[in-house]
C-alpha cells in the first residue's frame, strides 16, 4: 500500500482530465491525477493548454455518452488540423463494447477502464514509446489497496467498495464496474485520517452500494462499523452514498442517530413506488418494507432529511403504476429527489427485453413528478427557516454577492460574500428558502436585505 513512486519512464506531458458522472469517477479522477503527478507529469487547468486530455466517462444514461462523442469528434478535427494531442479514456463507457467501438471510431489512444486506473503510467509510457494504442480493461486487485494522496479540498471523497451483485435490470453498473470488493479496513482508516490531517472537512464514503460493505467477509467490520470508526477520526462531517435498500440495516441508522459528525442526510434510492415496476426492475424489496425503513430512519434520527432516485416511465409503467410513485413520495415527503427518464441501456436485460414507452409519455409523468417535488422540496425546506445550521461554505455562487455551500443536511446554502472571510464550516441562521436552495446570513454577521426567491 505504498504511495506512488515517481517515474521518469515517459516524457513529461502536460494533462487535463474532464470527468463525467457520479462521485465515484471523481475519486478515480483524483487518483489518476495523483498517479500523474507522482509519474512526472504536469496538471494543467484547461483542455487547450494540455498535450494530453484523458475523459472520465459515465455510462449510466445516454446522454453523458453523447458528450463524449460530441468531445471526441472535436479532439480528432483539431488533431486533423495538425495539433499534438494525445486522447485517453477511462471511466464506465471505456469498459463497455459500446465505449470500445466509439473508442476505435474516433482514435482514442488511451483505453483503461474503472478497474485499471493504476495502469494510466503504465499507458502513457506505452503510447509514447510504440504510437499505439493501449487498452487495459481488467479489474485489478491493486486498485483496492492502493492509497490515494488526501484531496488538497474541504470536501474529500473515499471509495469503500467497488462493483455491484444487484443486478437491476435498468442499470450497466455491473458490466462496468464488476461484482462487490471491498477495500481494506485499514487502507480506508488511512485515507481518512490522512485527509483529516490534510484540513478536510467533510469526508464522502462511496460505493455502488455503500451500505454492502464487508457483506460474506469475516476479516471486514460491517458498513454500520465502518462509519464509527471513520467518525472517530475526528473528521467534522462524514457522509455516504448510494445506499440500496437491501442493505439499509438498522445498525446503519443507529450509527447516524448516534454520531454527532455523521450527517442527518441519508440519500435512499427507490426507483418506483410501484411494487409491479420494482419487480420488472429487478429491485428485491418492495413499497411496504421501503417505507418500514423509512420509518424507522425518521424515528431514530431528529431532523433527518431525505432524498431519492426515481426512474420515470420504466418500460411497462401504467399510468396506475406512475401513479403510485406519486403517492409515495406524498407519503415519505422526500426533501429532494433526482429524477430521470427511463434511459435503455444497450447490454442491459430491460434494453433487450422490453419495449421502450413513447418519448412524450415519459416526458409528461417527468414534469408531473417535477412539479410534485417542487411542492415538497418548498414545504420541507421552510421548516428550516429561523434556524441555525453548520454550512461548508466551498466556493463562490453564480451570482457573485454569495459564496454556497451545504449544511450537514445537504441543503445547497447561499451567504453573502462580504460575511465570509475564508472557505470553511460557519454557523448559518437561515432567512429564506426556495425549492432547491436556502439563504442565510453568518451567525454574529450583520444581515443584509436577502432577496425572497419566488418557488420555482
Amino acid at each position: 500500500m505504498d504511495l506512488p513512486v515517481p517515474s521518469s519512464r515517459s516524457r513529461e506531458h502536460r494533462v487535463h482530465v474532464i470527468t463525467h458522472g457520479c462521485q465515484m469517477n471523481e475519486y478515480d479522477t483524483h487518483t489518476v491525477s495523483s498517479e500523474l503527478v507522482a509519474g512526472g507529469h504536469r496538471i494543467v487547468d484547461t483542455p487547450a493548454d494540455a498535450d494530453l486530455i484523458i475523459l472520465n466517462t459515465c455510462a449510466v444514461r445516454g446522454k453523458p455518452v453523447e458528450k463524449v462523442v460530441t468531445m471526441l469528434g472535436e479532439f480528432r478535427k483539431q488533431r486533423l488540423a495538425g495539433r499534438d494531442l494525445t486522447v485517453g479514456m477511462m471511466g464506465c463507457l471505456a469498459q463497455l463494447e459500446e465505449g470500445q467501438e466509439i473508442a476505435r471510431k474516433f482514435g482514442v489512444d488511451i483505453l483503461v477502464g474503472p478497474g485499471a486506473i493504476t495502469d494510466i503510467l503504465d499507458a502513457i509510457e506505452a503510447v509514447d514509446r510504440t504510437h499505439e494504442p493501449f487498452w487495459s480493461l481488467e479489474f485489478k486487485d491493486d486498485l483496492h489497496t492502493h492509497l490515494t494522496p488526501a484531496p488538497d479540498t474541504l470536501t474529500g471523497f473515499l471509495t469503500i467498495m467497488r462493483g455491484c451483485n444487484h443486478n437491476c435490470t435498468y442499470c450497466i453498473v455491473p458490466q462496468t464496474r464488476g461484482p462487490e470488493v471491498s477495500r481494506s479496513l485499514e487502507s480506508i482508516l488511512h485515507e481518512a485520517r490522512a485527509m483529516q490531517q490534510n484540513g478536510v472537512q467533510e469526508i464522502y464514503l462511496l460505493g455502488q452500494n455503500v451500505n454492502s460493505y464487508g457483506l460474506g467477509r469475516s476479516d471486514l467490520p460491517s458498513f454500520a462499523e465502518l462509519l464509527r470508526r471513520v467518525a472517530d477520526t475526528g473528521i467534522p462531517r462524514v457522509k455516504f452514498t448510494t445506499s440500496h435498500p437491501m442493505n439499509f440495516t438498522s445498525d446503519v441508522i443507529d450509527a447516524v442517530a448516534e454520531h454527532e459528525n455523521i450527517c442527518n442526510y441519508i440519500h435512499l434510492p427507490v426507483q418506483s413506488g410501484s411494487d409491479r415496476v420494482l419487480r420488472r426492475m429487478a429491485r428485491e424489496y418492495r413499497r411496504e418494507r421501503y417505507l418500514e425503513i423509512v420509518a424507522e430512519i425518521k424515528a431514530k434520527v431528529p431532523d433527518v432529511v431525505l432524498s431519492t432516485d426515481i426512474i420515470v416511465g420504466f418500460p411497462g409503467e401504467t399510468e396506475e403504476d406512475f401513479g403510485a410513485t406519486l403517492s409515495l413520495y406524498e407519503e415519505v415527503h422526500y426533501d429532494t429527489a433526482y429524477m430521470f427518464m427511463y434511459s435503455a441501456r444497450p447490454g442491459t436485460p430491460s434494453y433487450k427485453h422490453f419495449d421502450d414507452l413513447p418519448r412524450d409519455v415519459k416526458t409528461e409523468r417527468l414534469g408531473r413528478l417535477i412539479e410534485r417535488q417542487k411542492v415538497w422540496s418548498h414545504r420541507k425546506n421552510q421548516r428550516w427557516v429561523g434556524r441555525e445550521l453548520r454550512v461548508l461554505i466551498r466556493e463562490a455562487a453564480t451570482d457573485s454577492q454569495y459564496v454556497v455551500g451545504h449544511s450537514d443536511q445537504n441543503h445547497t446554502v447561499l451567504v453573502p460574500r462580504e460575511q465570509v472571510g475564508e472557505m470553511g464550516l460557519y454557523p448559518v441562521t437561515v432567512e429564506t428558502a426556495t425549492p432547491h436552495t436556502l439563504y442565510g446570513t453568518v451567525a454574529g454577521a450583520v444581515p443584509e436585505s436577502i432577496p425572497l426567491l419566488m418557488a420555482s
